[in-house]
């Protein structure tokens, strides 16, 4: 009991004196300037931005015939397999099972060239992701010394309209090809 006594009377003291260090302090940070702070919106800018909608744009362009032709050798994968099972029971065994080997190449084939498209489209996503997020962040720093900000972030919980300051990123961002 005495042990406890003594912990909470060391804890009380401890208490005391932080709260008198920052009562110290906060008049102290008053008379200083006022910290500039701007919260910018990745997502947003990834979202919104005109550059990002142009590289939307040209990721659909430069895949469309990619895209195209794996439609084509999926419609051609899924005629076949419906005809082998309509003709299956006619079929004589030999030729069942060549069809099915063929049946099961095309189809790897068509997973292969799926899963190629599939990686080099991420891939491309990430280069243009990229290649605006640098973009961006030369704007942000760009504002952020014209406008004597102390801190801009991009990462937090709550934001409160007067510090987002997306918009003036996007709007500069947008202009700036």
């Amino acid at each position: 009991m005495r042990r406890s006594i003594r912990l909470a009377s060391r804890l009380l003291g401890g208490l005391v004196a932080a709260l008198a260090v920052g009562a110290a302090v906060v008049p102290a940070c008053a008379g200083a300037d006022e910290l500039k702070i701007g919260f910018v919106s990745i997502e947003r800018i990834t979202r919104e931005s005109a550059a990002a909608k142009l590289a939307e744009t040209r990721l659909a362009q430069e895949f469309v015939k990619r895209d195209k032709d794996l439609q084509e050798l999926g419609a051609k994968l899924k005629a076949t397999a419906d005809k082998l099972d309509k003709d299956g029971p006619v079929l004589s065994d030999g030729d069942r099972a060549r069809q099915q080997r063929e049946l099961q190449e095309m189809d790897r084939e068509f997973q292969r060239r799926r899963r190629e498209l599939q990686e080099d489209l991420n891939q491309r996503k990430n280069e243009e992701l990229q290649s605006l997020l640098e973009r961006a962040q030369r704007v942000v720093r760009q504002m952020a010394e014209q406008e004597k900000y102390d801190v801009i972030l991009q990462d937090a919980v709550y934001v409160g309209p007067k510090v987002d300051v997306t918009d003036k990123v996007l709007k500069i961002l947008d202009a700036t090809k």
